[in-house]
């Protein structure tokens, strides 16, 4: 595969919806002939061992009877805790979905809600590998009606961090199968509809 001036777009939207809860998707196309390797799964897996050392184990993800946790450093505190991976296969689209059942970084009265979501699609253009977070309530926006200082407070971290780690995920499996640092570029994209953080 010529990598020479590789770019790669990656797509992106974060927002807050009107009932408080975050949807935050970003989505790269990949080289097609790496698509049975891209299974959900693959990129999961993935996701969690660049999670774990681009964060020099502050998050630290571990597989248990009852799901995954992201512990932080090496003891047993979890930050946000997962059920059971759910594998599904429709209409082309291969998936596993956590459901966020608990952790200090989720609001504790909307547990069981939440969603993070690796997807990947088999296109004519390449592999299309999605990393998507659905109804999630963030414990730093405090309720349900947060205020200003609430909503930056979560922006200008916890949502910038999401932000910056996937989008530099999405690239570091491009280099996973290539060898190359893709130089890439950020398109906004709107799927959902809510104030955009």
């Amino acid at each position: 595969m010529d990598t020479i001036g590789t770019k790669l777009e990656i797509a992106c939207q974060q927002v807050l919806k009107d009932d408080a809860s975050v949807f935050s998707i970003q989505w790269t196309i990949l080289p097609g002939e790496y698509a049975e390797r891209f299974t959900p799964e693959y990129i999961m897996d993935k996701y969690f061992s660049y999670l774990r050392r681009v964060t020099l184990s502050l998050a630290r993800p571990i597989r248990t009877a009852h799901g995954v946790e992201f512990r932080f450093l090496f003891t047993g505190l979890h930050l946000l805790s997962f059920a059971v991976p759910i594998y599904s296969h429709e209409g082309g689209i291969s998936s596993v979905t956590l459901r966020i059942c608990g952790g200090p970084f989720v609001q504790g009265d909307q547990c069981n809600r939440g969603r993070f979501s690796f997807c990947r699609e088999v296109m004519p253009e390449g592999v299309k590998v999605t990393v998507r977070l659905s109804d999630y309530y963030p414990r730093l926006l405090g309720s349900c009606s947060p205020g200003r200082f609430r909503k930056n407070l979560y922006r200008f971290t916890q949502a910038f961090i999401h932000k910056l780690v996937t989008t530099r995920f999405l690239a570091y499996l491009f280099q996973d199968v290539s060898g190359v640092w893709p130089r890439f570029n950020i398109v906004p994209v709107h799927i959902q509809a809510g104030e955009e953080i």
